[in-house]
């Protein structure tokens, strides 16, 4: 066993014990930043699936406008071509547990039309505003699954590491402390017999001198 490459003396089970109560302290921060991030992931799967809701009837409006669009206009492609690409998308992050949480951000203003009103209707504006929503909604959701994503990862690296720990590390440690203890306290026996058979003998001899 492991314990027993460790030579009995007082100095390594003094190492033994703090070398235990680090790694119980270890197993208790990680079980504490586990249960952290599994409150902060729950929230977040309670908030995807009420985008996912969203998102789903944010797509049929859009879609149904778009469609709406198309048979009053026929093809809108160029109508669509006018509009810029978006750049106002910000990522940033938080940490939550050190592990780095997504922050994703679309810049706020009002919409801007980019194209003309002369050969358009106000099908085209509803598709448009329509799909401004759908942006909006997808940059939400974008960053509330990475961050699921993420949590989940590190949970699983910190529930790893909490098990080896608690398996692995506190038990050696704890056999490691337990055979240094009973080695020491053998050899304290020995050396209390030890010492009572010298006096034993020291008590004869001083009789049989006398």
């Amino acid at each position: 066993m492991a314990e027993q490459q460790v030579f009995p003396t007082k100095g390594n089970l003094i190492l033994a014990k703090k070398a235990l109560q680090l790694a119980a302290l270890g197993y208790e921060l990680l079980d504490r930043k586990r249960n952290i991030l599994i409150r902060e992931i729950m929230s977040l799967v309670e908030k995807a699936e009420e985008l996912r809701s969203t998102i789903e009837d944010t797509y049929k409006e859009a879609y149904s406008a778009l469609q709406f669009a198309n048979i009053s206009l026929g093809v809108i492609t160029p109508f669509a071509n006018c509009m810029p690409i978006e750049r106002g998308v910000r990522l940033s992050s938080k940490s939550v547990m050190g592990v780095e949480l997504p922050e994703v951000t679309l810049e706020e203003r009002p919409p801007e039309i980019h194209y003309g009103f002369s050969q358009t209707n106000s099908e085209l504006d509803i598709a448009y505003l329509a799909f401004e929503k759908v942006k909006r909604t997808t940059v939400m959701l974008a960053e509330v699954e990475n961050s699921i994503y993420r949590l989940s990862v590190a949970i699983k690296k910190t529930q790893r590491r909490a098990n080896a720990l608690r398996n692995i590390i506190i038990p050696r440690n704890e056999n490691t402390v337990k055979y240094i203890t009973n080695s020491l306290e053998e050899k304290e026996r020995e050396e209390f017999s030890r010492m009572k058979v010298i006096k034993a003998v020291k008590l004869k001899a001083g009789s049989v001198l006398k």
